[in-house]
């Protein structure tokens, strides 16, 4: 017998209203449940458009307390469909003290745990650091119904000691909600590249790590930015068994064989070969020159 999950990414374009964003994600949830799927994983801050387009001080407006509204109504689906629920949300934690927090919700829609993203990008169009503070809550896993599950949020999705260390905490899929998207002015000549190198990356991690990843992207346009959607899934080898359309909304399922994790990691034992007694540079910014 093998433990086998289905997996579920809701990849759609966010209005200007909080409240149909939600009710569109919940209708997504059920129907991605209805559809056999046993996890299902929202994209990045689903509840609202993408806010940091500009340092706006009136979209601080827009969080939530964890537990609150939207949170729980996550909770009340993952009971009501005994599916695992992942949702990315603007966290106000305290007056003045906000975290990009993705929740996971088990089966039976008991919160399983909080991740507060890591890494803060600040580049144009993407000025996250004006909203929030970085992640203090370290890697993590949690155990759920349906297996380990890792999650981590867009920018940390291009530092490779962040998926390791998730993997090294149980996690056999890594879950990454994303908000990433093309500025016109740059599409022509940079846009298959950027692309690429997003998808290669955490294509490389499944690898390096012998563990299933999941990204689902915003679509549409919103403001300057063109999300380019193709969300996707990929095994521990880095094979992609689900992409979506770089358009439109869709929910994307694939089905992960957990029994296929310690296949590649016998396979490719790179977890077995790892120089931990040779690795505290990593916590280094940068090595002196040796001479």
């Amino acid at each position: 017998m093998t433990r086998t999950t289905s997996v579920a990414l809701v990849q759609m374009q966010c209005t200007q209203s909080k409240e149909e964003n939600v009710s569109a994600a919940l209708d997504r949830i059920a129907e991605a449940a209805a559809q056999g799927a046993q996890i299902v994983c929202l994209q990045e801050l689903f509840a609202t458009p993408y806010p940091c387009q500009r340092e706006d001080h009136s979209r601080f407006a827009e969080a939530e307390p964890i537990p609150g509204p939207t949170s729980e109504a996550l909770g009340r689906a993952a009971r009501e469909h005994q599916v695992v629920v992942v949702g990315s949300l603007f966290e106000r934690r305290a007056a003045g003290l906000y975290h990009n927090t993705a929740v996971v919700f088990d089966a039976d829609g008991s919160l399983c745990g909080r991740y507060r993203k890591m890494h803060i990008p600040d580049d144009p169009l993407f000025y996250e650091k004006f909203y929030f503070t970085p992640g203090d809550l370290g890697f993590r896993s949690f155990a759920t119904r349906f297996g380990q599950i890792g999650v981590c949020v867009c920018w940390d999705q291009w530092f490779p000691e962040a998926a390791r260390l998730t993997a090294l905490a149980g996690a056999e899929i890594l879950f990454y909600p994303t908000a990433i998207g093309w500025l016109a002015e740059e599409k022509a000549t940079y846009g298959a590249s950027q692309h690429a190198a997003w998808e290669t990356m955490m294509r490389s991690h499944a690898i390096a790590n012998g563990i299933f990843v999941a990204a689902p992207n915003r679509t549409g346009h919103e403001g300057e930015l063109e999300f380019w959607g193709a969300s996707f899934i990929c095994d521990p080898y880095g094979t992609v068994t689900a992409r979506a359309e770089h358009a439109g909304d869709q929910i994307l399922q694939a089905d992960c064989d957990l029994d296929l994790i310690d296949t590649a990691r016998t396979h490719w034992p790179f977890l077995r070969d790892r120089r931990i007694d040779a690795y505290g540079g990593l916590s280094q910014r940068m090595l002196d020159e040796q001479h």
